[in-house]
């Protein structure tokens, strides 16, 4: 290793102990002949100490170039002491070594006035600002905690396919083109819906994944074309079920993380008291605090009519379950129908939505009808689902966080690209990447594509 200690770790108890310190030279001064040079890493600042001859060999060095400090940790005077980690001791350097020295930067880093399309532009040096250090570690620390949760409630968690078929019933897909399939395309999935429905036919009754999701479609603030879920799916349960298991969930993640007590059960409250009171399916029941208010928002309709498609379309998706008065109105009047579905909120921000699913083939026909979807396209979309439940399905209900949209609350930011490491701008482009980009007709032809020459 090059270095015995890293920065923030060193503290009086350190004193006259020889150390080696890596990191990026964040601030450096020089004060007649003598300097001194604020070292960063990830876990935290030192201050090194420059004698006269390394202060006039280093002190002209760039902010942001990466060096290793040979030197004997000394106590601050008092009147320099800082209440950061390391704020009671500097380092007197014997040696610096410069192991990289930086070009002048494109930006400053952590300066509030840089734009976001610099920030994502040069997103490897955006991701050393202080702000983005925090969030990265926070999303870090609420993954962990909702493994360590799940883990204990015991689920398992298990992978999903990255490509699988196009099911276009909800937001637009990303197609991948097969070369082994010539004319044939997979789809990246735009959630694991159907495969998290196969586990619990499987016997697999307690399913956790903190897993990637693509949809195409207009973006804004709270919204990627690829972006992260908590994706829970369990059987032999109903409604009440996830209320319990998932506030429990938010109650541990909040003290785990924030050391913040979440107090339970959350209030409930019907989609049309909702949308009639405060004219919106995800309402922020301030507390006198103006923290953390959460809701659940529940008894939605079963469907919504599409002006743009001319047919009725799910308020959720296609094996959302009606509720029981609801089972006789989907051959005569659909429109009236009511699901078994439930959404959190939490200020104001829906975080996760989820339903009791269908589990019988002639219930999951009826929906499909009212859907006006054919039974040869159920069956070519949907087929392998419903010869599935022929053979022994349990009843089975499930939820979905927005993973990036709950880190984003916790951190207190207004935009879920502030806690994803690489995200997209509003246009879908990664402007570090240059992505997407054009291909050459090589790859074209070997997946037998090619492109419609415009006008």
């Amino acid at each position: 290793m090059l270095r015995t200690h890293t920065c923030g770790e060193l503290n009086k108890k350190s004193v006259g102990k020889k150390v080696k310190l890596c990191g990026w030279i964040h601030q450096i001064r020089t004060f007649g002949k003598i300097g001194f040079l604020r070292l960063r890493d990830r876990y935290g600042q030192t201050q090194i100490f420059l004698n006269p001859e390394l202060a006039a060999k280093y002190g002209q060095l760039r902010k942001e170039s990466v060096v290793l400090v040979h030197g004997t940790v000394q106590k601050r005077p008092d009147k320099d002491v800082r209440k950061e980690s390391a704020g009671d001791i500097e380092v007197k350097a014997d040696k610096i070594e410069v192991l990289n020295e930086s070009e002048p930067m494109p930006l400053e880093i952590g300066d509030p006035k840089n734009t976001e399309e610099t920030r994502l532009k040069y997103r490897y040096l955006d991701l050393r600002s202080e702000l983005m250090q925090k969030n990265i570690a926070l999303r870090h620390k609420v993954a962990k905690a909702v493994r360590d949760f799940f883990d204990r409630e015991g689920f398992y968690e298990i992978e999903t396919p990255m490509i699988a078929k196009s099911t276009p019933e909800g937001a637009r897909d990303y197609l991948v083109p097969s070369r082994m399939q010539k004319g044939k395309f997979y789809a990246l999935p735009q959630s694991p819906q159907l495969f998290k429905q196969l586990f619990m036919v499987s016997g697999f009754d307690k399913y956790v994944q903190i897993v990637k999701c693509f949809r195409d479609e207009d973006l804004r603030a709270d919204r990627q074309p690829e972006f992260t879920q908590i994706d829970v799916e369990m059987s032999f349960i109903g409604e009440e079920d996830i209320y319990s298991t998932f506030e429990k969930l938010m109650k541990y993640v909040f003290k785990q993380v924030l050391n913040v007590d979440v107090k339970t059960p959350f209030p409930r409250m019907d989609y049309h008291t909702a949308m009639k009171k405060y004219g919106c399916d995800r309402p922020h029941l301030k507390k006198g605090g103006h923290e953390y208010s959460f809701l659940w928002v529940n008894k939605f309709p079963l469907f919504e009519y599409s002006k743009e498609e001319k047919r009725l379309v799910s308020v959720h998706h296609p094996f959302t379950m009606p509720d029981e008065d609801s089972l006789k109105l989907l051959d005569k009047k659909p429109e009236k129908a009511m699901s078994k579905a439930y959404d959190l909120v939490l200020n104001g921000e829906e975080i996760a939505g989820g339903s009791i699913r269908i589990h019988k083939v002639d219930i999951q026909k009826k929906v499909f009808k009212a859907l006006k979807i054919s039974d040869k396209d159920a069956e070519e979309k949907f087929g392998f689902l419903l010869n599935a439940f022929k053979y022994g399905a349990p009843p089975h209900g499930g939820i979905a966080f927005g993973f990036d949209r709950l880190v984003a609350i916790m951190a207190g930011s207004d935009s879920i690209r502030d806690v994803i490491a690489f995200p997209k701008n509003k246009d879908a482009k990664d402007l570090m990447l240059d992505a997407p980009s054009t291909v050459d007709d090589k790859q074209l032809k070997e997946l037998n594509l090619s492109l419609r020459k415009k006008g």
